[in-house]
């Protein structure tokens, strides 16, 4: 018969020390190192905000200015003057574009209505058997000078006839006429079937267009 002995006693065994200086000396520093970062980035923080916090004073502060320029601009005594003076500007416009307009009305200017009056006046009055190659049209159309051919040199007096039922070509007479062959052109026979005739106006004395 055997009996096991148990001779283990906690009590003998060395205990460990958690609460040793060394410990706690390195808990502390922990603590220490912790605290500095923290206000470090406390402080941090704290420039960023004192920067947003000028920012927007500064922000604000320009915002009461513009908003009192506003106002001033936009106050009714003020809208009342630019309205005033708007309505002058306006009227004086008128007035010029009015005096323009009877200038122009007056002919003192001479002709308004541009070429294409006299063009269509050529255009309107055809006479068989005579033609327009050019014309040239001096000013306001106090003077005109027309280039081209016919087959007969009677057919001259009744187009100048049709062209003075235009009412652009009323009080202008045809004072030059000159009439002569076509010219020659190199290495072809000179054309004798038609003439070749310019004639040129002249304004008569009086006469209201």
């Amino acid at each position: 018969m055997s009996q096991q002995i148990n001779l283990f006693n906690p009590s003998l065994l060395k205990r460990k020390d958690h609460f040793s200086t060394l410990a706690m000396l390195q808990g502390m520093g922990l603590i220490i190192v912790g605290m500095v970062f923290f206000y470090i980035f406390a402080t941090y923080q704290v420039s960023k905000l004192e920067k947003q916090s000028q920012e927007t004073g500064k922000q604000y502060a320009a915002e009461q200015i513009r908003f009192a320029n506003f106002a001033s601009e936009f106050s009714p005594e003020k809208n009342n003057q630019m309205l005033q003076e708007e309505l002058k500007k306006l009227e004086a416009e008128a007035a010029s574009q009015k005096e323009i307009l009877e200038t122009l009305k007056s002919g003192a200017i001479g002709n308004i209505e541009g070429y294409s009056v006299y063009m269509r006046a050529f255009a309107r009055q055809i006479v068989s058997g005579l033609w327009l190659n050019g014309f040239d049209i001096v000013g306001d159309g106090t003077q005109i000078n027309l280039r081209g051919g016919m087959v007969n040199p009677q057919l001259v007096p009744v187009y100048i006839q049709r062209l003075n039922k235009e009412k652009v070509m009323r009080g202008k007479t045809f004072a030059a006429l000159q009439m002569q062959l076509p010219k020659p052109v190199a290495n072809k026979a000179p054309a004798t079937n038609y003439l070749e005739f310019s004639m040129q106006s002249v304004e008569a004395h009086g006469a209201v267009k």
